[in-house]
């Protein structure tokens, strides 16, 4: 849509201010503006029932720092050589403390977590200690912290609109300031009028291929574990007014999972698990049918260091796990006792047990021999038997020259032999729209658009490393930032 002066529009529907995308950031945005008297109004893309973006169908936990100048520190640590300007990196260590306090005013329990999870990412950085991760109530994953944010809002007079993706932020031409946004439902284009301020909540790009070639590193292709609605629509509308854009080549991720065409979104293979031991032998072969990684290794949400750099893990496409009747035999391949992702948390896919029924489907390669499998998935026979060979030798004397494997270290030796294409696999991207101390969205020359602001991943902070719970932290965190000055701003007469 052409820039345009007010007196050319006409409005569908009106509100103080209108949040965009309906997750976390989404959710504190609308509870703080409506809590300081604003009307507010969400647009959601997804139907109802597939609301609550990433928020929704991550393990549910966010991030509370302890102390704000080691939280500083060690949030510097983090983005390492890709700075971010330190009045950024200060407001985040304040607000980030408050999250606790905050959910218990919308009548949470915080919880700190008490199993493996509650290590930090990074312990050896400066200022680690101040990392607390929780979670709502006395359970761990399965949505239940994002039940009570959804509950929070439901109890407000927040009016939501679902499948009404926003499509187009309209701009005075001569202000610049943001008057509204085109939205659309039911196949029509509606106006909505934002009095006091528009705010972006709504998501990265995580399921838009051609974005995922344009800025992620090192993945010609790669699918979410969450939410399949994230296509960067905040990316682009906000592009189009004139944004500044940011850390758009950080992601959480690579994983290795199953991509199948029936389904959005990606499946956790459970033979990859880095904690989890299970009887029969597994190796995860590239194109020329080798071995490239030790496929038990336990990621920083998909980073490895290499030379004493942090870099994404390298996933050579197309990937397969190759595995014998002993593994298949033994129950599931899908990680069923896992507390997150869309397929487990949303679809809620029934995996079978024995998995006669993924492999029914045509997601398991079957095959009497090594050759034979190996020609099914278009693999060199001869690379993948000597690959094969190389690995049993290797599970004999209990030791991985290669990649230092330690956990399964089985011989691929009982036929049949069965092989799942993996496929790069991620949560959810960290760039987009830069935002300001204020949660205001600013163009190249670090100006604010005028009643425009962000939360969330869509313009994340985090530039280079990432803490676990950090992205929901963050959502909380300039969701109330955004929400307190998106109500702040004085109403257009």
């Amino acid at each position: 849509m052409a820039q345009q002066h007010p007196i050319d529009i006409n409005w569908d529907m009106q509100a103080d201010v209108v949040v965009i995308g309906y997750g976390a950031a989404g959710a504190a945005t609308a509870i703080t503006a409506h809590d300081l008297g604003a009307k507010i109004l969400i647009l959601e893309k997804a139907p109802e029932g597939e609301e609550g973006g990433n928020t929704r169908v991550a393990a549910q936990g966010y991030l509370n720092t302890s102390d704000a100048e080691k939280a500083a520190a060690y949030l510097t640590a983090l983005c390492g050589p890709f700075t971010v300007p330190d009045d950024m990196i200060r407001v985040w260590a304040d607000e980030m403390g408050k999250n606790n306090e905050w959910v218990a005013s919308i009548g949470g329990d915080p919880q700190e977590h008490q199993h493996p999870p509650a290590g930090v990412e990074y312990p050896d950085l400066p200022g680690s200690d101040s990392v607390h991760k929780f979670h709502h109530g006395d359970r761990l994953g399965y949505a239940h912290t994002w039940c009570l944010f959804a509950n929070a809002v439901a109890e407000r007079s927040i009016e939501i609109l679902y499948d009404a993706p926003g499509v187009e932020l309209i701009q005075d031409g001569v202000t610049r300031e943001i008057l509204g946004v085109r939205a659309e439902q039911n196949g029509e284009s509606i106006n909505v009028e934002a009095k006091r301020a528009v705010v972006l909540t709504c998501g990265g790009f995580e399921n838009n291929q051609e974005m995922i070639r344009n800025y992620l590193p090192g993945v010609p292709y790669a699918y979410t574990s969450g939410t399949p609605h994230n296509t960067g629509d905040g990316v682009r509308m906000a592009q189009v007014v004139g944004a500044d854009l940011w850390h758009m080549n950080n992601y959480a991720g690579p994983s290795m999972a199953l991509k199948v065409p029936e389904h959005r979104t990606t499946f956790g293979m459970l033979p990859l698990h880095f904690s989890r031991e299970q009887p029969g032998g597994m190796i995860v072969v590239g194109p020329d049918a080798r071995r490239f990684t030790d496929e038990k290794l336990h990621t920083a949400h998909g980073k490895v260091e290499l030379n004493g750099r942090w870099g994404p893990l390298r996933t050579p496409c197309p990937m397969y796990m190759i595995i014998d009747h002993t593994l298949f035999s033994a129950g599931p391949l899908y990680d069923k006792e896992s507390s997150s992702g869309w397929n487990r948390i949303v679809e809620q896919y029934e995996w079978s047990d024995d998995n006669s029924a993924e492999l029914a489907k045509g997601w398991i390669t079957k095959a009497d021999t090594l050759g034979t499998l190996a020609t099914a998935v278009d693999l060199d026979p001869a690379a993948l038997t000597d690959t094969i060979d190389r690995w049993n030798a290797q599970s004999a004397s209990n030791h991985d020259p290669d990649f230092n494997r330690t956990l399964m270290l089985a011989p691929i030796e009982f036929a049949p032999f069965y092989a799942v294409e993996l496929s790069p696999s991620m949560l959810n991207t960290q760039g987009g729209p830069r935002r300001n101390e204020r949660a205001q969205i600013v163009r190249p020359d670090g100006a604010p658009i005028p009643r425009l602001y962000s939360s969330g991943e869509l313009g994340s902070i985090y530039s280079y490393l990432y803490q676990g719970t950090g992205n929901i932290g963050e959502c909380l965190a300039f969701g109330r930032i955004a929400g307190r000055n998106a109500a702040g701003e004085r109403e257009r007469g």
